[in-house]
């Protein structure tokens, strides 16, 4: 291509190049993974199309920052507020509770987002302090933002949600497990330690020392899907894997896209966002492809007789479209399945009333799972306690 006619059209004073970077930022902030690569591509791409058409602007920035069809409307949304086309803004649904809401205002998410990762807007927040004549209102959108969709969230309800998963906890009864320790009432008589406290002097009568059982946690291995198509989703599954790491023990967090990678130590951390940062440093391959069969498979090599004893159930957070098309993905989870108590498979796709297990991997997988739940707002996580306690009171499967 000749580059020279479009030499005039490229401005040479930085200003433009500082423009496209602070245009990408806003996309990751909308929720459009534009790494620095994707900015430097955009600019040598731009110098050789030129600018001074709009239309080709326009495609050879989405060329280069978009590879999912789902980021197309707030690729287009973005575009348009950014780039001097602020008439949009007349069509956001209002961002002031006082306001009342457009009956569409779903199909508005994507501009709302993008304005307000924009700073076009001003967030409000979504439950505001009342007083006790509005204390109805304020319970209504609580209970609202509870079942509303994480991919249908605005910025500001987001961090709504952040604050009430963070507030959320698994009430896990202790199990009985193998071990047993000194108790005053224990059904079984410690020999050992009773013909020792004997020794200590010439008494008539000798008590008994007793034990019993020990009574732990179980371990809780979580498996989550951190790939393009899971990143909104897995971001608030994070914020909540956080929250259950701090409040108990033996909390075993894992997440994969096209490799594996071990989290757990990193969610230790009681700030939420060092903990993030940390985890966002540690894992080289967020909003990517994913491999199913392949990582499952490293985690039963690897992993699975270091943290999945003593009755652990395992969560698996995943939509089930893997890239390989199933490969090896039965024989993995069926591993998976063996190794623990009960396996729980969480899937964002079901919110659709009509869904279907008609990708390959939703397929192979389904068979090997004990429990198929959605998992895609508040409400879906914090019923996620009365599935895992069924999961623990269940018996054991025999091997088949």
């Amino acid at each position: 291509m000749n580059t020279a006619k479009h030499d005039n059209d490229f401005p040479e004073n930085g200003f433009f190049a500082h423009n496209v970077a602070h245009f990408a930022r806003a996309l990751r902030r909308a929720g459009v993974p534009v790494g620095p690569d994707r900015v430097l591509d955009a600019l040598r791409a731009l110098e050789a199309t030129g600018i001074s058409k709009r239309d080709d602007f326009y495609w050879t920035l989405a060329a280069l920052f978009l590879n999912r069809r789902e980021h197309f409307d707030v690729f287009d949304q973005a575009f348009n507020l950014f780039w001097r086309n602020r008439e949009l803004l007349e069509r956001l649904p209002p961002t002031s509770p006082d306001q009342q809401p457009d009956e569409n205002i779903d199909d508005n998410v994507p501009a709302l987002r993008v304005a307000e990762a924009l700073g076009l807007v001003r967030e409000s927040p979504l439950l505001k302090e009342t007083e006790s004549d509005e204390t109805g209102t304020a319970a209504s959108q609580a209970e609202q933002l509870r079942r509303k969709d994480f991919d249908s969230m605005s910025n500001a309800e987001l961090t709504q949600a952040k604050q009430l998963i963070a507030g959320l906890r698994l009430p896990i009864a202790k199990i009985r497990t193998r071990r047993l320790l000194p108790s005053s009432h224990g059904r079984f008589i410690d020999m050992r330690t009773t013909l020792r406290s004997s020794l200590r002097g010439n008494a008539d009568v000798i008590p008994l020392a007793r034990r019993s059982f020990q009574k732990r946690h179980p371990p809780l291995v979580v498996l989550c899907d951190v790939s393009g198509s899971m990143s909104r989703y897995s971001r608030m599954f994070l914020h909540f894997l956080h929250a259950v790491t701090n409040d108990r023990d033996r909390v075993h967090t894992f997440v994969f896209g096209t490799r594996l990678f071990n989290i757990t130590r990193h969610l230790r951390h009681r700030d939420v966002d060092i903990a993030l940062g940390e985890v966002s440093r540690a894992v080289s391959d967020w909003s990517g492809g994913t491999r199913i069969g392949a990582t499952i498979a490293e985690f039963n090599l690897r992993w699975s007789r270091r943290v999945l004893g003593q009755n652990a159930v395992v969560l698996l957070i995943s939509d089930g479209l893997d890239r390989d098309g199933g490969a090896g993905l039965g024989k993995s989870m069926e591993r998976l399945r063996k190794s623990c108590r009960q396996l729980i498979w969480l899937n964002p796709l079901l919110r659709f009333d009509g869904f279907e297990p008609l990708a390959t991997g939703v397929r192979i997988m389904l068979p090997h799972v004990d429990a198929f739940l959605p998992a895609h707002n508040v409400d879906s996580l914090a019923e996620l306690a009365t599935a895992l306690k069924r999961a623990h009171q269940a018996p054991f499967r025999p091997i088949s």
